[in-house]
């Protein structure tokens, strides 16, 4: 299989005989159907397809849930038996530590050969990486699957924590954060946080949240802002832009400092990280998650990591939703098979894969109305699982805040709470 794209070049360029008959699936939904590549097109992903062969790409991405891991392994097993590319997930506890180094690459002059070919980015990592030189020149819109996107009905494909990608990011999954919680022992549970806070004031210790900075903590707190805020507007602007950002987080602080000592372990320490919580939650001491994967507790039932008595919730008002990317650094050394990679990770397959909460349950970023109609059935014959909340409940998702709020946040909470300041 390695092979192929010498076949395809001297073939004269991607013909279907060759992509139905020896390649099934690799490009399903680009060829046939809605999308049909130009000639031109096909003879540039033809060459990136050679070129690609035979490279080594070190994808770096967080690597704190075995369900993702397990699903990044089989993108690694797939593009290596239809490309050629051997993929290595290298394992982050924060993006921040793939950034900083390719800044510390690029600092030292290294402008070529870099560690890292591939990163799963989004939101204050992006914004960072874009302001500072460190992308790739635009390259996703070249890509065949990314016609498939749904650009239009899912405006945040393009559109990261407010910043234009322009081309240097490729979406690969959309998010909507959501709550877990056990039904055994929470009739109703609190549609705003008004509510919530009375519930962890009678019931202490029943309710905690991860530390911030990781993702999941950092956007319950953005949460709490969007209802504790009078003029949420300012948030989709750069807090440097605001009239006083320190006193727009104020009703915030205010609210933890009520909220804190009536929660797990009285505030004075909170778990990692969402798997870290989602265990607390499995073992009874707590009664409440959070996700940003509107089908995690069904996957995690499914598997019989939660009570199958575990359901998912959503505020009155709204949650957050974003979608998750691949970026290239400037200095990739294998910038062909990372794109080819990114390319894969649009693809039908591989969508279709991760939105089966057996798998991952993210879903996806195609405009799956404007698939081939053999396609749109392997959506529609997913079971999405007995705890996922429809499109409808789920509502439509709050915008992102501008990442430069994410940062504020982030510091004034951990100089507040974490250090005791």
């Amino acid at each position: 299989m390695r092979c192929f794209s010498k076949a395809l070049l001297a073939a004269g360029g991607l013909v279907a005989t060759v992509l139905t008959g020896v390649l099934p699936g690799v490009l399903t939904g680009v060829w046939t159907g809605a999308v049909v590549p130009s000639a031109a097109a096909e003879t540039g992903f033809a060459k990136l397809l050679a070129e690609a062969e035979g490279q080594t790409v070190y994808w770096n991405a967080w690597g704190g849930d075995d369900q993702i891991n397990a699903y990044i392994d089989w993108v690694g097993d797939a593009v290596e038996e239809r490309y050629g590319i051997d993929l290595i997930h290298v394992k982050l506890s924060d993006t921040a530590e793939a950034v900083a180094r390719v800044l510390a690459e690029k600092t030292a002059g290294r402008d070529a050969g870099g560690s890292v070919d591939l990163i799963w980015i989004n939101g204050e990592n992006f914004a960072r990486m874009k302001a500072n030189g460190l992308l790739a020149e635009p390259w996703v819109e070249s890509l065949p699957n990314f016609a498939l996107i749904d650009t239009e009905g899912k405006p945040t494909t393009v559109l990261d924590f407010t910043i234009p990608t322009d081309g240097l990011e490729a979406p690969w999954g959309m998010a909507q954060y959501v709550l877990m919680y056990e039904t055994e022992t929470v009739a109703a549970p609190p549609r705003d946080f008004a509510e919530l806070k009375a519930f962890a004031a009678k019931n202490p210790g029943r309710f905690t949240y991860p530390q911030p900075p990781d993702f999941l903590g950092s956007t319950f707190l953005k949460q709490a802002l969007y209802e504790l805020l009078a003029d949420t507007d300012q948030l989709q602007r750069p807090a440097s832009e605001a009239i006083d950002a320190e006193a727009a987080l104020l009703p915030l602080w205010d609210y933890l400092d009520a909220l804190h000592p009536t929660l797990w372990r009285r505030g004075q320490t909170f778990p990692a990280n969402g798997p870290a919580l989602r265990q607390l939650l499995a073992d009874g001491e707590v009664d409440m998650a959070m996700a940003f994967n509107p089908a995690e507790a069904s996957g995690q039932i499914a598997q019989g990591l939660l009570p199958e008595t575990v359901r998912t919730f959503v505020f009155e008002k709204g949650t957050i939703g974003n979608t998750h990317f691949v970026a290239i650094p400037y200095n990739a050394n294998a910038m062909a098979a990372a794109k080819v990679v990114a390319n894969f990770l649009m693809s039908v397959d591989a969508q279709v894969k991760k939105q089966d909460p057996a798998v991952w349950g993210d879903f996806t970023v195609l405009d799956v109305a404007g698939l081939p109609e053999d396609d749109q059935a392997r959506f529609a014959a997913l079971d999405l699982g007995i705890a996922t909340l429809s499109p409808t409940e789920l509502g439509t998702p709050l915008p992102e805040p501008h990442p430069s709020w994410m940062e504020l946040i982030e510091d004034r909470w951990t100089k507040r709470y974490a250090t005791g300041g």
